[in-house]
């Protein structure tokens, strides 16, 4: 019998950082991961008070940086980096447009098969924002709306994380939690076993296989037709313009000698407001697409304008420029095979986010023109230099092709249009393959740690030339490094203080003597909302000590309770908080309310198949 936990002032003082965790979390006041290091800070000064050690010792207080969760999902993120700088994901749209064919059915499947296999072993956001421009290119060759796409490839892309130990933060993070509360346990009780890369992989593919054959099945009343969007193929410049009023035709025209125009700058036209986006002009004999706002205005300077050809018009008549009708001096420079249109999204954790598209510099940056920006439901095209991002938002962006390069490289923004690319290395396939399968080889058949094994292949992948090292660096997404750094402290806290024991002795009590599975799912509902209002590594690290003393306690598997929590913090459909809802929402032209139809009904489906398999295969 074990023995009641008395409350202490400790324990109190965790509690009040749990609540002001979950209120940053949730509030958003600061990003998530300033929140979590000033969690970590704050314990850290707990070890001024007059003779006290302290809520954790201090000299651990930093460990977080170089724990094994943290280094394995760096690797991770360089790992699947380097897959994609060979091209690899260029091949395997050619295939999935091979295989999918035209039906809408078959075509889920093979997508979401396919991004459910690449999101096993790196991070779903990477595998999300990688599917993004395969998807849009097979949407428009399939005559399909893209949201009939998109929604299943995010979901899936999601349910790929639990098919393996490193396929989510929550499974890399999951193994160091138990050993964490194995050195906590008290004496008698037996200590968790870790879980094994592929322990999980019946629980995935169960969940993969209910999430296909739930749009197969039920697709077509779930899934929305997003009316803002085009139902059928055609050229690139008709997408444009019925989703964002964007007209495709480039004008040229000429500085007249009585312009008023004459020894202003560019910024000065845009300030004046537009009917029309300017694209390009040429001073001299330079020609400058996507010019700066500090570009001089003379005599016999061209311009290169997209709009209606009637407001085109008018704007050259107000500001003294002689129009042409067809392109000459931008012939070249504008061809369709040169330049073009790009839709580009902010994802959730970029640093883009709360800075005006004045402040980007995007003409300095990329060469490009922001034309729209789409939000949710609504296209923004006005003021678009005091505009501040939010996470979520498409930018639709005009200019060369070669100047959209630094564009796929760029963490703080996920490219959507598929991009003619010059920056993959084919030629270093084999060696990233070799990296990848001597990881998992570690990983299977070694007793080397797992941070070890994935560090291992992500070295290989930069000394064999696949990335280089600042590629590597600017692969890494520091935001979930430090969120993850900066909790585990608080996670060793809330066990090592008796907190979470607690907790769960007054659930206990309060729950009364019901069903050792009826509290499984009790704590998969509970994982399933907190994710929903927090980070899943947020929801992980505060839950698992939870749960694994609740299943001492009730005479459970604590290490079932503790996977039950991991894993539930996968359910993120119901509302688009997930970092990879959060992506396609704008490029799919979704509402909240969307989610909430098709998410809803996954969301259930996914606790029904994650608590059945977990029971079969435990």
């Amino acid at each position: 019998m074990i023995e009641p936990v008395q409350l202490t002032g400790e324990m109190i003082a965790v509690m009040v950082l749990l609540g002001l965790t979950i209120f940053l979390f949730v509030s958003e006041i600061v990003p998530i991961d300033v929140a979590a290091i000033t969690i970590m800070v704050f314990l850290g000064l707990t070890s001024m008070i007059p003779g006290y050690d302290g809520l954790i010792p201090v000299e651990y207080l930093f460990d977080g940086f170089a724990s094994n969760a943290v280094i394995s999902i760096i690797a991770v993120m360089i790992i699947g980096a380097g897959l994609d700088k060979t091209g690899i994901m260029s091949q395997a749209a050619g295939k999935i447009l091979k295989l999918g064919g035209q039906a809408e059915g078959r075509i889920i499947s093979v997508i979401s098969l396919s991004v459910g296999a690449v999101s096993s072993f790196m991070q779903n956001i990477g595998a999300a924002a990688l599917f993004l421009p395969v998807i849009a290119r097979t949407a428009r060759r399939g005559n399909l709306p893209i949201s009939r796409l998109l929604m299943p490839m995010g979901f899936c892309a999601i349910l790929g994380g639990t098919v393996t130990m490193v396929g989510s933060s929550p499974l890399i993070l999951l193994n160091d939690l138990i050993e964490s509360s194995n050195r906590s346990l008290v004496q008698g009780i037996e200590p968790m076993d870790t879980f094994t890369l592929f322990s999980v992989t019946p629980i995935g593919l169960a969940l993969i296989g209910a999430g296909i054959l739930y749009f197969v099945l039920l697709g077509r009343f779930v899934l929305p037709v997003v009316k803002d969007k085009p139902q059928e193929s055609g050229s690139t410049l008709t997408y444009f313009r019925e989703v964002y009023g964007i007209e495709g035709d480039v004008y040229e025209a000429r500085l007249a000698s009585n312009s008023s125009l004459i020894g202003s700058h560019f910024s000065e036209i845009e300030e004046a407001g537009r009917n029309g986006w300017i694209v390009a002009i040429r001073t001299g004999e330079k020609i400058t697409v996507a010019p700066g706002g500090n570009t001089e205005l003379d005599v016999g300077t061209e311009f290169a304008i997209m709009g209606r050809y009637e407001s085109v018009e008018n704007f050259c008549r107000d500001n003294g420029l002689e129009l042409k009708r067809e392109l000459d001096v931008f012939s070249e420079t504008l061809s369709p095979t040169s330049a073009g249109i790009a839709e580009v999204v902010v994802p959730p954790d970029s640093t883009f986010i709360g800075k005006t598209l004045k402040e980007l510099s995007l003409r300095r940056r990329y060469g490009a023109t922001a034309l729209a920006v789409f939000r949710i439901d609504q296209v923004i095209d006005n003021d678009l230099g005091e505009l501040y991002l939010q996470a979520g938002d498409t930018l639709v962006l005009h200019g060369q092709w070669r100047d959209f390069g630094p564009l796929v490289q760029e963490r703080n923004l996920a490219v959507v249009t598929d991009l003619p690319r010059d920056d993959t290395r084919p030629r270093k396939l084999p060696f990233a393959v070799l990296s990848f399968l001597l990881a998992l080889s570690l990983i299977l058949f070694s007793d080397v740690q797992l941070s070890v094994a994935l560090m291992t292949g992500a070295l290989l992948m930069i000394l064999s030339g696949v990335l280089r090292i600042d590629e590597a660096y600017k692969s890494i997404g520091w935001q979930s490094v430090f969120l993850l750094a900066g909790l585990i402290p608080l996670g060793i806290a809330v066990e090592t203080t008796g907190t979470a024991a607690w907790i769960s002795q007054q659930l206990l009590i309060s729950l009364g003597d019901v069903p050792i599975w009826l509290l499984q799912a009790a704590i998969a509902v509970l994982a399933t909302f907190f994710t929903l209002v927090m980070s899943n590594v947020g929801a992980t690290v505060l839950l698992v000590p939870l749960a694994v003393n609740i299943a001492i306690g009730a005479g459970a598997n604590p290490a079932v309770f503790a996977l039950t929590v991991a894993l539930a913090t996968s359910n993120s459909f119901l509302i688009p908080t997930h970092q990879v809802n959060a992506l396609i929402m704008g490029p799919g032209g979704y509402r909240v309310k969307d989610f909430i139809r098709a998410g809803g009904m996954m969301t259930v489906l996914f606790l029904v198949v994650m608590l059945i398999m977990l029971n079969l295969v435990f």
